[in-house]
């Protein structure tokens, strides 16, 4: 018998005390938009998701191809009946058994699924403020660019902003740099540059980063690059935004004293959603 919320129950109906993504935070995730019955960019989520699988040494099922990733994520969305937009996020965790040392390297998914009303990536003009997240720091490593379910760093970062009116907070890496934003990317335009951090620095190498750097080379006269952003440079640029692919582009419009413009990413959300409409 175990003891859940209160009640006892039968220990073999096995309410998380074997599973690993939740003992040990054994398992990876990506979570993706889906518009008409299409996955936003399946292919990058599907090598990024491979990718993670082989960093923490799971066993890769034979079958799991890029097609059979798709075939079920839509099949929840259809059973569900979402038509029209969908934050889906599948979650890779590592078979029960075992403690640090698992009994083998065999994985299970399971798949959620909520509709959202917007098929479109929408732009938001209003205040958005962000301050620095200082209490713990992220780590220039590999494992800091895959999406593992331990993410109790970003969790204690949202509490932190919520207790400080802030929108979201910037997160730093063991050299006090800046890498990224509680759930997404970090851009920064200075003149006609625009940096973000390189993966190296210990940043989420992001689905969305991927398609804003290609897409910020198409425009006349930016000079795009991967620099190291220190916490002093916030204070000269003339823009700040995060991306994720759930959003799109969040404009920050507010760090401390300073505030920013949002032409960038009033523009890049255009670029974006010409890529939405063509499915």
């Amino acid at each position: 018998m175990i003891n859940f919320n209160g009640t006892l129950v039968a220990q073999d109906s096995n309410i998380l005390v074997q599973n690993r993504g939740f003992l040990y935070g054994d398992a990876v995730f990506e979570t993706v938009k889906i518009v008409n019955s299409k996955v936003l960019y399946l292919e990058d989520h599907y090598f990024r998701l491979m990718a993670s699988m082989r960093v923490v040494r799971m066993e890769i099922p034979m079958n799991f191809t890029m097609e059979y990733l798709e075939e079920q994520l839509l099949s929840l969305t259809d059973k569900l009946s979402i038509s029209n937009a969908a934050r889906v996020r599948i979650t890779v965790f590592r078979n029960d058994g075992g403690y640090y040392l698992p009994i083998d390297n065999t994985v299970s998914f399971l798949v959620h699924a909520t509709a959202t009303e917007a098929v479109f990536y929408s732009f938001e003009e209003k205040e958005y403020e962000v301050d620095l997240f200082k209490d713990f720091y992220i780590t220039k490593q590999l494992l800091s660019s895959i999406k593992t379910t331990n993410r109790i760093l970003n969790v204690a970062a949202s509490i932190f902003a919520n207790e400080n009116a802030l929108d979201n907070c910037l997160l730093l890496n063991d050299s006090k740099n800046v890498v990224e934003a509680i759930q997404g990317n970090l851009f920064m335009l200075i003149g006609n540059k625009l940096i973000t951090p390189p993966v190296s620095e210990g940043c989420l190498n992001g689905v969305m980063r991927k398609q804003v750097l290609k897409l910020a080379k198409t425009i006349a006269g930016i000079e795009v690059v991967e620099e190291v952003i220190s916490p002093f440079e916030l204070q000269k640029a003339d823009e700040l935004f995060v991306t994720n692919v759930i959003k799109g582009i969040q404009p920050i419009t507010k760090y401390r004293k300073k505030t920013f413009g949002v032409n960038m990413s009033r523009e890049i959300v255009a670029k974006l959603n010409e890529i939405v409409s063509a499915i």
